[in-house]
């Protein structure tokens, strides 16, 4: 992949960080939840955001 430059790279860091308050939300979310298919739904969208945040995170690298 080539370079990115500065203003990308803040942008990324940007969408990163996005991506990690949301696990964070997301995984008190389902903590607090007494529905069960709630408390799945958003386990599994603290777990999509890990991954996209994991994936973000390679181009970082």
């Amino acid at each position: 992949m080539s370079q990115i430059n500065a203003m990308e790279l803040q942008n990324l860091r940007h969408i990163v960080g996005g991506h990690d308050t949301c696990v964070k939300k997301l995984e008190t979310y389902a903590q607090q939840c007494q529905d069960q298919a709630l408390k799945q739904m958003f386990q599994k969208d603290a777990s999509d955001a890990k991954a996209s945040k994991q994936k973000l995170m390679s181009f970082l690298q």
